[in-house]
């Protein structure tokens, strides 16, 4: 099976994948995959450096070169039995703005999106057909940067688009915190 990420990104978990998980492909860059760069007439999104596996969590880090159109962001792991929640966010560190953050509940069974400048958080965003994060289970996320918004794919599958408050140029940092087990980001 192939991936279901846009512009030929491969969705699955190529080699080392995870168990229980199955879609296939490989992404740019990473196990089994092969670097696209995001130069101009690639039909792969930007990745560079070198990926991180296994951080712990809170996790923190700046985000080379920061964010732009065709950026994406892959982070995998697994959410461990009686996790509650969890956050990434996408930070403009001068500020301490967040531009997106992203916070699945998961005993609520939800996934709240939302912004928060000069400390005060705005309107939540809180409507998903569905919730792929589940205690026990692992997930294989991708955030992508677009002109108008970001979109986010969860384990091969779109699980929402959330429209920029804010400047994305402007984003230098990811954060991830909570109850979660982070085996794998790259720029």
């Amino acid at each position: 099976m192939g991936g279901g990420f846009p512009d030929g990104m491969g969705g699955g978990m190529g080699q080392g994948g995870y168990p229980g998980c199955n879609i296939g492909g490989a992404y740019p860059g990473g196990p089994g995959g092969s670097m696209g760069g995001g130069h101009p007439g690639s039909q792969l999104p930007g990745m560079g450096g070198q990926p991180v596996y296994n951080p712990p969590a809170p996790y923190s880090s700046m985000i080379p070169g920061g964010m732009y159109p065709k950026r994406t962001i892959i982070i995998r792991g697994m959410i461990p039995h009686g996790a509650n929640r969890m956050g990434f966010n996408l930070v403009v560190s001068r500020s301490r703005d967040i531009a997106f953050h992203m916070n699945p509940r998961v005993k609520e069974g939800a996934v709240v999106r939302n912004t928060r400048t000069d400390g005060k958080w705005g309107k939540e965003d809180r409507e998903l057909s569905m919730n792929p994060f589940m205690e026990g289970q692992y997930f294989d996320m991708s955030i992508r940067c677009g002109n108008q918004r970001f979109k986010v794919f969860v384990n091969g599958q779109q699980l929402f688009d959330f429209s920029h408050r804010m400047s994305f140029s402007e984003i230098d940092k990811l954060e991830i915190e909570g109850d979660v087990q982070i085996s794998y980001i790259h720029f």
